[in-house]
């Protein structure tokens, strides 16, 4: 991929912005960046990026600006303040912003933004400190086709997934959907963790197994290639594996479950995905394919058609 003539800007230069920006160093446009921290920017100076002073010269000196601060507020500050990036910016420009915000936040600096004939598109990553060294993360971009396709480029050099998943705002909704299973993922492995601790295992030797499973298997990744999570039909090309996978995840639950009895551990979350497993999975309970599982199934297989599984 050739870099083109467009020049880039980025503000920001934290944990994450830091090595994103620095795989930009040698970017054929040419690099801007600014932070509050004046030495920040010290690595990529030596590489020949040029520092900024504020936002709204970063702004002036780029034609596609990547913003990555901490909330929204900062997010607003940056954009829309006083020497903030819209004050710099000349119609054609566009702004992306990696922060993970509100997707509101996005969609009012693009509707502010676009009547100055400045584009704003929400692109926040995924991959953490590691991806963002190795240029190995993944970019959720919501935004309009031109815009967006200006973007792919500097993208890529700090990401290998680039997924246009709507309008502004989209890229921020999909990363909160994402960022839940991560969240809901370490609080389950926390509780996994106090019934391997209480059974006298070993906890680093038990956690370099789950990595090494799920980098095989796909961990929760494995089961979201659907493209609905209604009920499923017999005869789905899903509907085996999920059946199957379900009647083993619910031995496997009861026994986890009947191993915390014995050894005095509450484990709210494992009972909880006894619960509602069957539903996630998009098929009835273990003994039950036939009729839908809960109020959640029902509706979902009557907003279907009525056509019970």
């Amino acid at each position: 991929m050739t870099d083109g003539a467009s020049s880039v800007g980025f503000i920001g230069l934290g944990s994450m912005g830091s090595p994103m920006a620095s795989r930009l160093g040698d970017w054929s446009g040419g690099l801007t960046v600014f932070d509050v921290r004046a030495d920040a920017a010290s690595a990529l100076a030596e590489r020949g990026a040029k520092v900024a002073g504020s936002p709204r010269e970063v702004a002036e000196a780029s034609d596609v600006i990547s913003v990555m601060v901490l909330d929204d507020a900062q997010v607003r500050e940056v954009l829309a303040g006083g020497d903030g990036v819209l004050a710099g910016a000349r119609p054609g420009r566009v702004v992306a912003i990696h922060s993970t915000i509100a997707p509101g936040t996005a969609e009012s600096l693009a509707e502010d933004a676009g009547t100055m004939g400045v584009a704003v598109v929400d692109a926040p990553v995924s991959g953490g400190f590691v991806g963002a060294h190795e240029g190995t993360l993944a970019v959720l971009v919501g935004g309009d086709d031109a815009a967006v396709e200006r973007c792919r480029g500097p993208f890529g050099r700090w990401a290998n997934l680039f997924v246009h998943v709507g309008p502004v705002g989209a890229g921020t909704r999909a990363k909160l959907a994402r960022n839940l299973v991560t969240m809901v993922s370490f609080a389950a492995a926390a509780e996994a963790q106090r019934l391997a601790e209480a059974a006298g295992i070993d906890l680093a030797a038990l956690g370099r197994v789950v990595r090494h499973s799920d980098a095989v298997t796909g961990g929760p990744g494995a089961i979201m290639l659907r493209d609905s999570t209604a009920l499923l039909a017999p005869g789905d090309d899903w509907y085996d594996a999920m059946v199957h996978t379900r009647t083993l995840g619910e031995k496997d639950l009861r026994l986890v479950l009947d191993l915390a009895a014995d050894l005095g551990v509450a484990l709210p979350l494992a009972e909880e995905a006894l619960t509602r497993l069957a539903d996630a999975l998009g098929v009835p309970h273990s003994g039950r394919e036939g009729a839908p599982t809960s109020k959640a199934a029902a509706s979902a297989n009557e907003q279907a058609g009525g056509n019970t599984p």
